[in-house]
């Protein structure tokens, strides 16, 4: 049997604080008691998951052509909650961020580096666009036009522009950028998530309704019965139609 201290020795888990060990934690044990893959038995949605999978990893490495330590890019969280629902959301994020470091190293990264990707460029907005959705849904009136520029547009920039400034709040800045370089590569950041996940969901609800597990035409377009949808069991998911 192979000694499991060495093997732990062995691996890199680099220098990221605890605080971000206990954000990625906190995060992904709160998804559990939702059952995370239940949404996945809803076949519509296998497709479009799968796809992600693929897609994802390539657009997390992005991270790595950016100078001076800017660790930012469109993660597409926003988008994975809106479409899976949060608890999936969350978990999808995990192998993105696995696969894009080891891509832009040519070698697994050390496991903080990972940890610290994951927390604040994917489960801080993810979640956070959750908390944003919910109070829109709660405060605005349910509409197919609320729910595509308000939840998939300017919830996404809100979710994105809030990460950056409790990372700055938990020090999470490199020194050699400055505050105001910082949010400003933050924002920007955030007008291309809002762009890039409203422009998808808008394009989802008019063709793909059943590729978005928030969304239903009986609570966005009252008095339109809904769509035909492709046959399969309805995912059994606490965040249908909540995020």
């Amino acid at each position: 049997m192979p000694d499991l201290a060495a093997m732990l020795a062995a691996i890199d888990f680099g220098s990221a604080p605890g605080s971000d060990w206990a954000i990625c934690a906190l995060i992904l044990t709160a998804t559990l008691p939702f059952q995370p893959w239940l949404p996945l038995r809803h076949g519509p949605l296998i497709h479009p998951w799968l796809g992600s999978m693929v897609l994802l990893p390539l657009l997390w490495s992005t991270e790595h052509l950016l100078p001076n330590g800017m660790s930012m890019h469109v993660s597409s969280a926003c988008l994975m909650t809106l479409m899976f629902g949060w608890p999936l959301a969350m978990w999808s994020l995990v192998p993105a961020a696995l696969a894009s470091g080891w891509m832009g190293h040519g070698h697994f990264p050390p496991l903080g580096e990972v940890v610290s990707h994951l927390a604040w460029l994917g489960l801080v907005p993810g979640t956070l666009g959750l908390f944003i959705g919910l109070a829109i849904r709660r405060l605005l009136p349910n509409h197919v036009f609320v729910f595509i520029l308000g939840r998939a547009f300017l919830g996404s920039i809100a979710a994105v522009v809030l990460s950056g400034w409790l990372a700055l709040m938990a020090g999470r800045k490199p020194e050699v950028l400055g505050t105001l370089e910082w949010m400003l590569g933050y924002t920007l950041v955030a007008w291309g998530e809002g762009f890039s996940t409203g422009m998808l969901i808008a394009t989802f609800v008019a063709f793909k309704p059943q590729w978005v597990l928030t969304y239903s035409d009986e609570r966005y377009l009252p008095g339109r019965p809904d769509r035909p949808r492709q046959p399969g069991p309805p995912p059994s998911s606490s965040f249908k139609d909540e995020d």
